[in-house]
């Protein structure tokens, strides 16, 4: 499947989730943001092989297990190297009564850490209708690398790929937060598809209020433009207030883990069959809602 143009090409870091599960302790699972979003559109799609994912794993059991459940999925996982002297990143995550969480993180060696290390690493991203990657496939990177995966999705684009872009903002992540800004804007200039969540950018570029941030964003034009607002819904920049459409808020939030990224992946997935903006935000928004009923950042199949 990896030599055919995908319709989704989604970049970034996956890890093994170990979350508690309220009855045996611990359950295990895989997700990272950009995978996240993958899975949601793969399922929202429904063909195989419309969607692939481009990271790097390691040789241990952990990594073995991912690409069979990315595979699973439908993704292609062609695009996925094997880097045998490092590992597959591990995360926990326990949520509170209100469904809001707290993390603990192992992923220091992971073998993400090492993707556009060199300068062939470019050679793994083919073409696609779109390609979508986080601020934290960014700042796990090292600065030379950014560079070159910067580089390569202005050579993407420039063959047709729309990039798809949410800042993400993890400064924990990042060297410094002037480092973050820079890197984020240089993203923001080549992105056509805007998924920006208000907090982060507040938090990143120091916008006073909401308004500040969506007016900033309605200064140049976007193919698409999702603003998220958590569970209030999301605003774009592109309709009239009146054109939105209702966003009505989850029946339950148990878990908010993945709300961001799921709704990137209805997005996207609406995106790709060509509905419009409005129908774009409420699939998101509907999708979303779905996903923050359930724990863990990916809902089982039996339950989508």
């Amino acid at each position: 499947m990896s030599g055919a143009r995908h319709q989704l090409l989604a970049i970034g870091e996956v890890m093994a989730e170990i979350r508690t599960d309220g009855v045996e302790g611990f359950a295990l699972g895989f997700a990272g943001d950009s995978y996240n979003t993958a899975v949601y559109a793969a399922r929202e799609i429904g063909a195989p092989g419309a969607v692939a994912y481009l990271t790097r794993v390691g040789d241990e059991p952990l990594s073995t297990a991912f690409v069979k459940q990315a595979a699973d999925e439908g993704i292609d996982v062609g695009h996925v190297a094997v880097d045998p002297d490092r590992h597959i990143g591990i995360y926990s995550v326990s949520t509170d009564a209100h469904g809001e969480r707290n993390f603990h993180y192992w992923r220091s060696e992971s073998a993400a850490r090492r993707l556009f290390a060199v300068g062939e690493t470019a050679m793994f991203m083919q073409d696609a209708d779109i390609i979508y990657l986080s601020g934290i496939t960014l700042a796990i990177l090292t600065p030379a690398a950014r560079h070159r995966l910067v580089e390569a999705l202005i050579s993407r684009r420039s063959a047709g790929s729309k990039i798809a872009f949410d800042s993400n903002y993890r400064p924990k992540l990042w060297e410094t937060a002037s480092a973050a800004r820079r890197t984020i804007q240089a993203m923001w200039d080549i992105t056509d598809i805007a998924l920006p969540s208000v907090d982060d950018e507040m938090a990143l570029f120091g916008d006073p209020t909401e308004m500040a941030v969506i007016d900033r964003f309605a200064g140049r034009h976007w193919d698409g433009i999702a603003i998220k607002r958590g569970m209030r819904g999301p605003v774009s920049p592109k309709l009239d207030p009146e054109a939105h459409p209702d966003f009505p808020p989850a029946a339950r939030v148990t878990d908010t883990t993945a709300a961001g990224d799921s709704f990137n992946g209805g997005y996207l997935a609406a995106f790709l069959a060509g509905k419009g903006e409005a129908e774009r935000l409420a699939a998101g928004h509907a999708l979303a809602a779905r996903v923050v009923d359930a724990p863990g950042a990916i809902i089982p199949r039996r339950d989508f």
